[in-house]
Order: structure tokens, then C-alpha cells, then sequence
């Protein structure tokens, strides 16, 4: 299935939760509602949010299984890391209202993560917070600055002067 239209097909797939966006990103895409991201699209398999034990359990109770990266370079080559994503199960392809049912409850953890972070200036104050928290005291060296020479005047400068 070419890409646009395996994008189309899940649009089309979660119209129950309204208007749903794709948006493409690191090789995959990005499934969006209300503005939130609530899905992942990679290697044409629909992965859902599950980022809550409940919603683990439920999914792996219909034989899905989470999404796992593997980074191919840098300081965390060969790991394999889980995102908080997991496969939609295999009812709900077939099935609008089901994967309508599996959205939503991807959309409500991802309204709650949203929620639970720090908005606006708070945000930002936290931020700083962490970073000066993280961030050693730097030890005081001892005053070595010398005075500034004076500098010498031009004629011009002396003619000003002379003139007032």
C-alpha cells in the first residue's frame, strides 16, 4: 500500500474520533486529534498510545505488542527502547467503530500526559528550575582583572575642548 494511501485508509479508519491529521516525521508519521498526538504510523502497522498499565493490558490481551525502537547510530545504538506505543489490534482494522473505541482511549491518555505538563510560563520556570538544579556551583577565582588604561586623548578631542 503506497503511503498517501495507507495514510488515507487511516484517516478514513478513525473518522469516529472527528478530524484526524497525519502527519509524517522520522520515517513514520504521526496520527493527530484535537491536536494531540494519539498514534503512530511506521512500516504500514497502526500503533496506538498505551502509556498506562491498563491500557498495556488490554492491548496485549488482544495479542498486540508495543512499538520498539532500535537507533541505528549514536549513544544509544542497539538499545531498544519503547515509546509508549502499541500495535492496534488486529480487530480494529477491519472495524471503524472498534478502532474508533481503541482512538479514543489512546486520545485520553495523551490529553492526560498533555495535561499533567506545565503550561506557559510554568513551563518555561520549570525549565530553568531543572537546569539550575542540574548545574554545579562554579567556584570563584580570585580577582586577577587589571584597571583599564586611560585612554590617550586625539587632537581632535583636545580641540573640542579648547573650543567650549
Amino acid at each position: 500500500m503506497a503511503e498517501d494511501s495507507f495514510h488515507a485508509f487511516v484517516s478514513e479508519l478513525f473518522a469516529g474520533l472527528g478530524r484526524v491529521e497525519i502527519k509524517r516525521m522520522f520515517g513514520g508519521a504521526g496520527v493527530y486529534a484535537e491536536g494531540l498526538m494519539f498514534g503512530l504510523l511506521a512500516e504500514e502497522t497502526i500503533h496506538i498510545k498505551a502509556n498506562d498499565d491498563a491500557m498495556k493490558a488490554a492491548l496485549r490481551a488482544e495479542g498486540s505488542g508495543p512499538f520498539v525502537w532500535s537507533p541505528q547510530s549514536g549513544p544509544r545504538k542497539g538499545e531498544r527502547i519503547d515509546l509508549g506505543y502499541w500495535r492496534l489490534p488486529e480487530a480494529a482494522l477491519d472495524d471503524p467503530d472498534e478502532a474508533a473505541r481503541w482512538g479514543r482511549m489512546a486520545l485520553a491518555l495523551a490529553k492526560a500526559k498533555a495535561a499533567a505538563k506545565p503550561k506557559g510560563k510554568a513551563k518555561a520556570a520549570a525549565k530553568t528550575a531543572a537546569k539550575s538544579q542540574a548545574k554545579r556551583p562554579k567556584a570563584k577565582r580570585p580577582d586577577t582583572k587589571r584597571p583599564k588604561a586611560k585612554k590617550a586623548k586625539t587632537k581632535n578631542a583636545k580641540a573640542k575642548k579648547t573650543k567650549r
